[in-house]
């Protein structure tokens, strides 16, 4: 069954998209939510697992809550508030969140980018 991750915007899906193995789908809301739109992902999505991640800003959080009530089993990818939303969000801390989130096994780390050991 695919895995799927909402974002808003084209950017946000090409930020993230650099991190991720292709077999996990980016999904744009395209910014807004009409009822054609939140329709189109519920068929495209149907019961497959699925993660928000918006942008921690008014409209983020209010796209968040519509995908909330539309997908109640969806995991929560979170960026800080300060950040300029998914697209202005550091790699390490998407990465962060994503392993978090229990996508590690998807993640495409950069070549620069050094794992901790948590021993």
């Amino acid at each position: 069954m695919p895995i799927y991750i909402i974002v808003e915007g084209k950017n946000d899906r090409s930020k993230v998209r650099r991190l991720l193995d292709p077999e996990i789908q980016i999904v744009c809301t395209y910014g807004t939510l009409n009822t054609t739109r939140l329709e189109s992902l519920r068929k495209e999505i149907k019961d497959s697992e699925v993660y928000l991640f918006m942008d921690n800003d008014s409209s983020g959080k209010r796209i968040r809550g519509v995908l909330r009530d539309a997908f109640p089993d969806a995991g929560h990818i979170y960026t800080r508030r300060g950040y300029r939303g998914v697209e202005g969000t550091p790699d390490e801390y998407i990465i962060s969140q994503l392993e978090k989130a229990g996508l590690e096994e998807f993640i495409v780390y950069p070549d620069s980018y050094t794992v901790w050991s948590k021993d």
